[in-house]
């Protein structure tokens, strides 16, 4: 299902004005990643960034090229972990978080 531009309008709008919210949205984006619901983290991390830093602040950042942050975290991409690990770890210094695991039982 594609986003409505005022549900993305709403999400950036939300972002800028309440900063526990933006850090929830990135720890929603690693957590899916972290239980496999890639789909899922490449979406809330693409809202994320564009609500955020940006593409090309990400691109200059990571020195991944920014068209190439875009496919990978787009419907189709298939990000390397090695990647994926470089835009969280610079996400989570630029938010000024650290996230840690924590094992939970089933």
């Amino acid at each position: 299902m594609a986003l409505t531009r005022d549900f993305k309008e709403t999400i950036l709008a939300r972002v800028a004005r309440d900063p526990k919210f933006r850090r929830e949205l990135l720890r929603e984006g690693i957590e899916s990643m972290l239980t496999g619901d890639i789909a899922t983290a490449k979406t809330v991390l693409r809202d994320y960034i564009n609500a955020t830093v940006g593409f090309t602040e990400l691109a200059e950042a990571t020195h991944i090229p920014s068209k190439s942050l875009m496919r990978m975290l787009g419907p189709a991409g298939n990000p390397r972990a090695d990647n994926l690990f470089v835009i969280v770890s610079f996400l989570q210094r630029r938010e000024g978080v650290s996230f840690r695991l924590k094992a939970a039982t089933r």
